[in-house]
């Protein structure tokens, strides 16, 4: 028995299906890596990820895309982004190494975070990266002084907060006023006309970001209205604004019943309020380049009913898949290996030692037992990247499928792995 909802597999990744009841995944079929493997384990399909690169620039074929790192940041992956065109989004010196260890080139590199340190940025602008996204008044006077005491001009845009509230988790919105992002963008003109009198300091774009995973367009409009209004206030000053980035955030297919917008949809949502701007358009996407692009395999340990409810154990956790622990959020999940057998409304939940360690709750999936492989699936962002060692448990190990062929992209961790730094 198949539901209409194992049918859909083609519209998370048109690269995974069922061949004669088994799961592949760009033709690798997906029991045969678990078994290879172990598990937990992430798999990646790099012909997604390069669709989803190429889609972004046949929207937005002027535009810089700046993949954003935090998403995934396997250097394999970002290498991979990069050979389609893409630069990158970087939020901690850990992603610059990355993106710079992945071939990019720092002058499509842009920077932004709340709490960068002075060794961050001062790796930054000793790297030359295209800018800065300044989140604050005291962060402009750090970065002079460094370029003061390197001999460097400093290149930043200001991150404006527009107040748009983007529909989407809470914990991902960040452009609305009460959030740590940004500068309230009726204060942006006397921050862009103080960062203007740093004499280290060149100011060449607008950044605005309004948070993650949003599936309808429309707030995006509503965000760029005010940039551009912003931007056009700016060059009537004086300032010689050559960048306007506008972030990312554009969701994706996580449940079987919702649809998520496309580059072009973003496109034809927002161009037309950027008729008139002569700054190079900058985008961020990360989640919708990777996220649909893995799937974290886990197999069934142990079965267990307690009469009012049933449970199936796997060897995945929320040390290994954080994202329905923290967002409460939902993960579509398959088996490997289909079976011809009823379904059953269970709790999939993981071995570590909290209540809150689930990948599903009161989901419907088809029987399984002992040993069996499970799929999670949207599992390419903020999954491995979101990772930790609780409980003492090694990282999983990612590889990377494309056209059949198999490469591992980062090796399974070891005990001594995680405790060798304690004794060194």
């Amino acid at each position: 028995m198949v539901k209409l909802k194992f049918m859909l597999l083609k519209e998370y990744n048109p690269y995974l299906e069922y061949k004669n009841g088994e799961l592949f995944l760009e033709g690798v079929s997906l029991k045969e890596l678990a078994k290879e493997y172990g598990t937990p384990l992430y798999v990646y399909s790099a012909s997604y990820i390069r669709d989803r690169i190429r889609a972004y620039k046949e929207a937005f074929p002027n535009a810089l895309i700046c993949y954003a790192v935090k998403a995934n940041f396997n250097p394999h992956i970002v290498a991979l982004t990069k050979e389609e065109g893409a630069g990158a989004d970087v939020v901690s010196g850990g992603e610059l190494y990355c993106a710079l260890k992945a071939g990019v080139e720092p002058s499509k590199i842009v920077y932004a975070g709340v709490g960068k340190t002075l060794q961050e940025i001062t790796f930054a602008v000793e790297k030359d990266i295209l800018m800065f996204n300044v989140e604050s008044h005291m962060e402009l006077d750090v970065l002079n002084e460094v370029g003061e005491r390197l001999g460097k001009k400093v290149r930043v845009a200001i991150r404006v907060n527009p107040d748009v509230d983007p529909r989407t988790h809470p914990y991902i919105s960040t452009g609305m006023k009460k959030s740590k992002f940004g500068i309230d963008i009726k204060q942006a003109k006397e921050e862009y006309r103080y960062a203007r009198s740093l004499k280290n300091l060149e100011v060449v774009g607008i950044h605005c970001h309004i948070g993650s995973q949003i599936l309808d367009v429309s707030p995006y409009i509503e965000a760029v209205e005010k940039v551009v209004g912003l931007y056009e206030e700016l060059i009537k000053d004086g300032f010689d604004i050559k960048y306007i980035d506008l972030g990312g955030g554009l969701g994706i297919k996580y449940q079987p019943d919702q649809a998520n917008p496309e580059p072009e949809d973003l496109a034809k949502a927002i161009m037309p309020s950027l008729r008139g701007v002569q700054a190079k358009l900058i985008l961020e996407p990360g989640r919708s380049i990777v996220g649909n692009a893995g799937i974290l395999l886990t197999q069934v340990q142990f079965l267990k009913d307690k009469g009012h409810k049933h449970f199936v154990i796997v060897d995945a956790g929320m040390n290994d898949l954080i994202r329905p622990a923290i967002y409460s959020a939902y993960h579509h999940i398959v088996p490997v290996v289909e079976r011809d057998v009823k379904y059953i409304k269970t709790d999939v939940v993981g071995p570590i030692c909290e209540t809150g360690d689930f990948l599903a709750l009161d989901r419907e999936i088809p029987y399984v037992e002992r040993g069996d492989y499970l799929a999670v699936l949207s599992a390419g962002a903020y999954g491995f990247a979101m990772s930790s060692h609780y409980n003492a448990r090694p990282k999983a190990c990612e590889l990377l499928v494309e056209k059949g062929k198999v490469k591992v992209i980062r090796r399974r961790e070891t005990y001594e792995d995680i405790f060798n730094a304690c004794f060194s």
